[in-house]
């Protein structure tokens, strides 16, 4: 215990309210995008990435790395989205093993509407407080600490 490093009063307050801010705006914006779309995280999550994806379809497993998810987890979040008609799944062409996940008309139509509110909500809980100056600084904080974490552990 002699070795490890304590955090100095500046480091704390700087951790503390990192997570006390990560729990408050992800409860915030997790409950607009519910009462306002009836999509839970995971589900904006796998939409606007299929949304996004070249023909709005993604290998399963590309879509479970980028999301860090287990396939496993993927998944099962998947068919509950599938059986809602947000998404189908179809074998990939040249590998039999793996599924191609596929946004539905009605995915699209569901992303499309629930994107406005979403940004909203994040400009309310969040854009709209900060200083261009201080969105600049939390980006650039952001992306170091996730360059970091993504060459300790790529997926």
């Amino acid at each position: 215990m002699a070795d490890e490093r304590w955090l100095d009063e500046a480091e704390d307050r700087a951790w503390r309210g990192y997570r006390r801010m990560f729990l408050l705006l992800n409860r915030e914006v997790s409950r607009d995008l519910q009462q306002r779309s009836g999509l839970s995280e995971a589900d904006y999550d796998v939409l606007s990435n299929l949304s996004e994806a070249a023909g709005t379809s993604i290998r399963l497993s590309e879509l479970a790395a980028h999301m860090k998810w287990s396939k496993s987890r993927l998944s099962h979040h998947l068919t509950r989205m599938q059986q809602r008609g947000l998404i189908t799944r179809r074998e990939h062409t040249s590998d039999a093993r793996g599924a191609v996940i596929v946004l539905t008309g009605e995915g699209l139509r569901t992303i499309q509407e629930a994107a406005p509110g979403h940004v909203a909500s994040v400009r309310r809980h969040f854009i709209d407080l900060l200083t261009p100056e201080q969105i600049a600084a939390f980006a650039d904080i952001s992306w170091t600490v996730v360059d970091r974490l993504n060459e300790e552990s790529p997926s």
